[in-house]
């Protein structure tokens, strides 16, 4: 593969015989376990990301079997209803012309997918139901509740015209933990009791088991994230109650809670009777989202080094889930691109490419080692021969030591996991107890040395490009500056609880001078992201830069 692939506009290396070669009898029905499953998280409510991994010739040539469109790419915003009613969405409308609009685009996407004898899947938030067709039946308390006599008719309808108005889906993704409207102008979502078991996740997921599994014989992945993806209980209570089916999918991200480093790896993975997808995201929202050095495939392959304290018998790596229950593994369901909101933004794909290639050939075949394909990762796809191979590796491994140093610590002692995500920086919380908060302070220190070495390990080895080189050392240059920016900032916090004013005024000189640093990086290397920002708060709780400032303005 050339190394054109990593960057802006890539150009494809896939020759066209590929297609050639793929059996002509698309995996529609039935798609054989393992699911190795792709999706660009495109930022809601803006232009699309320019990936390559928006072809599926170059995620079907990475290993996967399957592509999973994003939520404004599902046909649950582009039926026209008319098997309810032809006036929901009347020919010649507003609403009408958009959703025919977006039909046509879905279809040419699937088209593409068909072509390289890929399994399609839609991701769909339930329940999603238009605007008029709300307001025309008068249920716009009820709409929510898939109990409700009228609302289960309509998403038994809904159903039935997805797949019969787009007969290449394969199955549904479905999402009921949060609901996106950003780029679904004509549409409305809600969900009552998301957390319910009884009143809310098993009669959905009975109708959508029936309509989906049994009637169509496609596939059905329900997503446990924001519903039943941290309770034992309810996520047992789901379990008992749904009646296992070859072609029912249950998705749990590899942690708990979001994907964030130092939480714990998800108790309900390798539990129950239902064959379980995991969900990975290749470039992390809360870890610059592919803009520096990041390889999060070890960890989760082979466990990450904050899950080492956890009891022996418990599950903590996505291999001893397959080695222990591979009656329940149904494979790997990665996000190369996207997740959060707004930047930064990349311009090379590389970081992203190595987690979402690893996975991919591991899922595909777990009895190899997570090292044996990095190597082939480093050889194959970057060119890179003898010394250069190991020392790569050892740069790969220390940005995840560096990373979850700098972000929190290996024992979990920030409470405020969120502090830092997408392009800002928030107002870092001291630890919960003094050892914590000792631990955080020296780690901080650890990450920072860390980069330190990754920098000089991405100088050291010889790349194939002049084009990778620069953008290897200036994505290892953008890890250090901003992991700067995090230290005195943890510093400067507890500066403040300790009420030390010498202190906070050193630190505050420190991130002044590390925020200038960081702020040079686009004029040193030009294929490097675009930059956090002092100002940015979508989502943050308490914006660290006006923090410092106050602070700056109390000690003078």
């Amino acid at each position: 593969m050339k190394n054109c692939l990593f960057f802006k506009k890539p150009v494809l290396c896939i020759s066209i015989f590929l297609s050639l070669l793929s059996i002509q009898l698309h995996a529609q029905n039935n798609q054989s376990y393992p699911l190795i499953l792709d999706m660009v998280h495109h930022n809601p409510g803006e232009t699309p990301y320019q990936s390559a991994y928006n072809d599926p010739a170059v995620i079907k040539e990475m290993g996967y079997n399957g592509k999973v469109y994003f939520l404004f790419e599902s046909p649950a915003l582009a039926i026209n209803w008319e098997s309810i009613d032809a006036d929901i969405l009347p020919k010649g409308s507003e609403e009408r012309q958009w959703v025919d609009a977006k039909a046509a685009q879905i279809k040419e996407m699937h088209a593409r997918s068909k072509a390289q004898d890929m399994a399609i899947y839609a991701m769909s938030d339930l329940v999603l139901f238009p605007k008029r067709l709300i307001k025309k039946y008068s249920i716009q308390e009820t709409f929510g509740d898939p109990n409700n006599a009228l609302t289960e008719k309509f998403i038994r309808a809904q159903i039935n015209e997805m797949f019969d108005q787009f007969p290449d889906l394969d199955g549904l993704v479905v999402r009921i933990g949060e609901t996106y409207l950003h780029d679904a102008p004509y549409h409305e979502g809600a969900i009552k009791d998301k957390s319910s078991a009884k009143n809310t996740i098993i009669p959905l997921m009975q109708i959508l088991r029936e309509e989906i599994c049994v009637k169509r014989n496609k596939k059905l992945i329900f997503r446990t994230w924001i519903a039943f993806d941290k309770n034992m209980s309810t996520y047992m209570e789901v379990n008992d109650a749904i009646e296992p089916h070859k072609n029912l999918v249950i998705s749990i991200k590899q942690c708990e809670g979001d994907f964030h480093r130092a939480r714990p790896f998800s108790k309900l993975i390798g539990q129950g009777r239902h064959p379980q997808i995991i969900e990975v995201q290749c470039a992390r929202e809360y870890e610059g989202k592919g803009a520096y050095p990041n390889y999060i495939a070890n960890g989760v392959i082979e466990g990450f080094e904050e899950h080492s304290r956890m009891p022996k018998e418990k599950i903590k790596s996505i291999r001893e889930f397959v080695e222990n229950r591979p009656d329940l593994y149904a494979g790997v369901w990665t996000w190369s691109r996207g997740g959060g909101w707004d930047g930064p933004y990349i311009n090379s794909e590389m970081w992203c490419d190595l987690n979402a290639w690893v996975m991919a050939q591991w899922a595909k075949n777990t009895k190899q080692s997570e090292e044996s394909i990095f190597n082939r990762y480093a050889t194959e796809r970057l060119g890179l021969k003898g010394k250069d191979v190991a020392e790569f590796r050892k740069l790969c491994l220390l940005s995840a030591e560096a990373v979850i140093r700098g972000r929190n610590t290996t024992y979990n002692d920030i409470s405020d996991v969120w502090w830092t995500r997408d392009q800002g920086i928030g107002w870092p919380k001291p630890a919960k107890d003094k050892i914590g908060q000792k631990r955080n302070l020296e780690q901080k220190d650890e990450s920072v040395a860390k980069w330190k070495e990754i920098v000089k390990l991405a100088k050291s080895i010889h790349w194939r490009s002049k084009e990778t080189k620069n953008h290897v050392i200036g994505s290892a240059e953008y890890g250090l500056r901003l992991y700067k920016i995090y230290r005195a900032l943890v510093y400067m916090s507890d500066a403040e609880a300790k009420g030390d004013k010498k202190a906070i005024d050193k630190w505050i000189k420190i991130y002044d001078t590390a925020w200038a640093d960081y702020n040079k990086l686009p004029e040193q290397y030009r294929e490097v992201a675009t930059l956090y920002t002092q100002e940015y708060d979508r989502h943050i709780a308490e914006n660290a830069d006006k923090k410092v400032n106050e602070l700056r303005n109390s000690n003078n």
